[in-house]
Parts: structure tokens; C-alpha cells; sequence
């Protein structure tokens, strides 16, 4: 699941899966709140769930758990 969660991060960033520290926090990444966003609802097309944007989810390893949890 990590490595499509990171593929489609990537792809929305423009960058290579590898260069993303997925501990790091999503400000540290360049996100913006609305970037987390936009990519929330890109995960939720691609994986085909529903993520809750209220859930305190801080970085990409919390995304990935938070989704392997539904």
C-alpha cells in the first residue's frame, strides 16, 4: 500500500517516489492545506476510499496506516 500511496504523491508533486521522506511532515514536504487536499481526493479516486481530512494525519506514514486501517 506504501508504495502506491507514494506513487501517487509523487506523481502530484512531479518527483520520484524515492525522494519523498515519508516521516517527514507535509509542510517539510512543500505541501500546502490545500495541496493535502487535492491529494486526498486523488487517493480516494485511486484507492477507492474514503479518508477523513479531520484525522490527524501529519505525514505520509500516518496516510498509509490511516488507509490500511479501513
Amino acid at each position: 500500500m506504501k508504495e502506491k500511496v507514494l506513487a501517487v504523491i509523487a506523481d502530484y508533486k512531479g518527483v520520484e517516489p524515492e525522494t519523498l521522506d515519508s516521516a517527514a511532515e507535509w509542510a517539510d514536504l512543500g505541501f500546502d492545506s490545500l495541496d493535502v487536499t487535492e491529494l486526498v481526493m486523488r487517493l480516494e479516486d485511486e484507492l477507492g476510499v474514503e479518508i477523513e481530512l479531520s484525522s490527524n494525519i501529519a505525514n505520509i506514514d500516518a496516510l498509509v496506516e490511516y488507509i490500511e486501517k479501513l
